[in-house]
């Protein structure tokens, strides 16, 4: 008897609340979007239900704009694996700002890999949450 095929779907994304990952359950949705205010500590990102795949394992990365380490060079993506539970899984790929906000503006790109092909992704675009006029002169 064949395998039954996996069955994927994207539950929610956008931002979230923030989210511990010690913890067994999952973020909240706040806001489903695509269009971040880059605000410190800000949780964004989607949670995925995977059917029919127990015990498969998972390739997650998150793809940034180029943001520096201390030496000025651009942090490499951040990736990683793990197994599928169960077979009625939610997974949540996400991630936060942090300090200084400016190095995390542009797009970011989630990805989710099983047996080497992308099950799942979502893209994300970080901005200003204040963007500054031509004649700022910063907050008093």
């Amino acid at each position: 008897m064949a395998k039954s095929k996996p069955q994927i779907k994207i539950q929610s994304f956008g931002i979230y609340n923030q989210w511990n990952s010690k913890e067994k359950e999952l973020p909240r949705i706040q806001q489903f979007t695509t269009d971040i205010k880059a605000k410190l500590d800000i949780e964004f990102g989607f949670i995925v239900n995977i059917k029919k795949a127990k015990g498969e394992k998972i390739y997650y990365c998150i793809y940034h704009p180029d943001i520096p380490d201390k030496n000025g060079i651009p942090l490499a993506p951040f990736d990683g694996e793990i197994y599928i539970k169960n077979n009625d899984w939610n997974f949540y790929l996400g991630d936060t700002i942090w300090l200084p906000i400016e190095d995390k503006l542009g797009l970011w790109r989630m990805t989710i890999e099983l047996n080497k092909k992308i099950i799942a992704e979502k893209s994300f675009t970080l901005e200003e949450d204040e963007p500054r006029g031509f004649f700022d002169l910063g907050k008093r």
